[in-house]
């Protein structure tokens, strides 16, 4: 049975004012997507491509991540918007680019972005949804975001998500995935550059890890952080000691 969605409060009280209203507009308001606004067979192009850049951002449009199957659908009628967008998330090229590379709480803020419009209230609900993804895995994850309440409000079934709030990291599409602590611990430039290769394959560190167990050389900066006092040899005749002063005395009362 999986667990129910933990409740979670907005942060702000920004999040629940709805950003992009008449009085807010200017050259950074976004351009709604509607299939019910299309008059031509360009029309429905320009849908399918802002759900490429909606769901893949502008640098991961690449030919080989196209899903013509989708797109046909969609040109068709068979296939909603929302359905199209759906189809996106849970395919191979999106898995590869970004939820591979994130752990769950950055992949929770990607996606709310991509497919909600909005950043992550706080981190209470980025681990309420973190634990959606534990307990359905991804793609149950993306059906719950999809068919949410708020993503019916927002977008329906034939509008293309956009960015509702006005917040930070504008446009939301264009978060990289890759550029998170994890990723560039497991395989960012440091590991990757052959610079950084030679300069830790002969470092000191490198050099120790690589010695065998036992090695008393593994062991010499812990051996001289120790830092004894020397207990050197006293420089003394026998002529100058005091013989008598040194023998315990035997002198005393006996019974």
């Amino acid at each position: 049975m999986a667990l129910p969605l933990l409740e979670y409060k907005p942060s702000s009280q920004n999040h629940r004012v709805t950003s992009f209203g008449p009085s807010d507009l200017d050259e950074d308001t976004p351009y709604i997507y509607r299939l019910e606004d299309i008059s031509s067979y360009s029309d429905r192009q320009d849908i399918i491509w802002a759900a490429y850049r909606q769901v893949f951002s502008e640098h991961e449009i690449l030919k080989f991540n196209r899903q013509q199957h989708l797109e046909s659908q969609l040109k068709n009628g068979s296939l909603t918007v929302r359905d199209f967008i759906r189809g996106l998330a849970k395919s191979e090229a999106f898995y590869r680019l970004v939820v591979s590379v994130n752990n769950n709480y950055r992949l929770v803020d990607i996606c709310l972005k991509r497919f909600l419009g909005r950043s992550s209230y706080n981190k209470e609900e980025e681990i309420a949804w973190s634990i959606v993804i534990g307990t359905k895995g991804f793609g149950g994850f993306v059906d719950a975001l999809i068919d949410s309440d708020e993503y019916t409000e927002a977008f329906g079934e034939n509008t293309v998500p956009y960015q509702r709030k006005r917040l930070v990291d504008r446009p939301h599409n264009l978060v990289t995935p890759r550029y998170g602590e994890d990723f560039q611990e497991s395989a960012g430039t440091v590991k990757t550059d052959w610079r950084f290769t030679l300069q830790n394959f002969y470092s000191r560190k490198s050099q120790e890890r690589r010695l065998a167990e036992g090695d008393p050389r593994k062991y010499a900066d812990m051996a001289s952080a120790i830092a004894p006092q020397g207990n050197y040899a006293q420089n003394i005749r026998a002529a100058e000691l005091d013989y008598m002063s040194l023998v315990p005395s035997r002198s005393g009362s006996r019974r």
